[in-house]
């Protein structure tokens, strides 16, 4: 039997359905699965690319949107853990609650910032991947933010260092909002800290916005616990045991009085001769406190030990001058030669 007569009969033999259907190439793409389950169900290309546009690119836009809320929420699940990680310490019994609360909130906004840069790298990443399921060319699209980060890298070196200063600043938990810190020519508390800036208020009122990038170091008067040191100056005629032992007992009561012994974590000290001036001999007491409280310790300390002072008898020397006229001694040297000149005549 021939070829031709083979080809009759086969397709005499199929369907005529078959024979009256025509033969349509698919209209999707490679990955367009939407697209090809639409075709293969109806076979209609129009159906099929609308499917796609309709159904597909928002199915998947969606899965990467629903992706990038996943890994932001993992995200900050692990800078949460660090911020408690870094809230926990040895910290002083007496003190306890009020480091722990400045280490927390030192944490919190550390966390905050740490929260702000994974978000926008998170919706960075994407908003690319949204771009380019829209058929969008991202590769210019990256190569132009490559060409920026380049220009920026060297136009704007100064806003780069501060930056990575404010970095450090966080990780290193150098200071914190509510910290009174000494960066060189502004001192002050500290109101508010930023990936750039540090802005202070000094104690006149001033308000100081430092560039991280522009501190070179930094003096932190505040962090886990501070010092009061008082110099007292009695005269040389005081008997220096007696003035420390009295010094030692109002420092023991004031770290006994129910108002600041909570504030106040260890014995004070009185460490004994400090100076020996021209008129006075100083002697220092040194008190441990909580952070900010040194201030008012000093302030307190100073004036109870005026008072013991007072009442034990002690002295507190003032400075004393003794000043000589010019011309009441002229006029004693010109008596004097009177007087002898008298004397020869006699």
């Amino acid at each position: 039997m021939s070829a031709s007569t083979l080809s009759i009969l086969s397709l005499s033999a199929a369907p005529a359905s078959a024979l009256s259907a025509p033969l349509v190439a698919s209209p999707c793409a490679d990955g367009e699965q939407v697209c090809e389950l639409t075709f293969d169900w109806t076979g209609n290309s129009r159906l099929a690319d609308w499917s796609d546009i309709l159904i597909g690119k928002p199915l998947a836009i969606l899965g990467l949107i629903l992706l990038g809320l996943v890994a932001r929420w993992l995200l900050h699940r692990m800078v949460d853990r660090l911020a408690r990680r870094a809230e926990r310490g040895v910290l002083p019994e007496r003190v306890e609650g009020a480091v722990y609360a400045r280490r927390k909130q030192r944490a919190a906004t550390m966390s905050g910032v740490l929260k702000s840069i994974v978000t926008f790298i998170v919706v960075a990443i994407v908003g690319t991947m949204v771009l380019s399921e829209l058929g969008v060319a991202i590769a210019p699209i990256i190569a132009s933010a490559g060409i920026l980060g380049i220009a920026l890298g060297f136009g704007a070196q100064s806003l780069v260092r501060d930056f990575l200063a404010g970095i450090f600043i966080f990780i290193e938990d150098q200071y914190g909002v509510g910290d009174v810190v000494d960066v060189g020519e502004a001192n002050g508390t500290v109101e508010a800290v930023t990936l750039r800036m540090t802005r202070l208020r000094d104690i006149n009122g001033t308000v100081w916005y430092v560039p991280n990038g522009a501190i070179q170091r930094v003096g932190n008067k505040s962090q886990n616990w501070s010092r009061a040191v008082v110099d007292v100056s009695v005269g040389y005629g005081e008997d220096l045991a007696s003035v420390q032992r009295v010094l030692r007992d109002v420092a023991h009561d004031l770290w006994q009085d129910d108002e600041f012994n909570h504030v106040i974590i260890e014995e004070p000290e009185v460490t004994g001769v400090e100076m020996l001036a021209a008129d006075s001999v100083t002697i220092r007491v040194m008190v441990k406190t909580a952070p900010l409280e040194q201030w008012a310790v000093a302030r307190e300390l100073r004036q109870r030990i005026k008072a013991r002072f007072d009442h034990e008898g002690i002295e507190i020397p003032f400075a004393q001058r003794v000043v000589w006229h010019r011309q009441d001694r002229r006029e004693g040297d010109a008596v004097h030669t009177g007087t002898a000149a008298a004397g020869d005549e006699g």
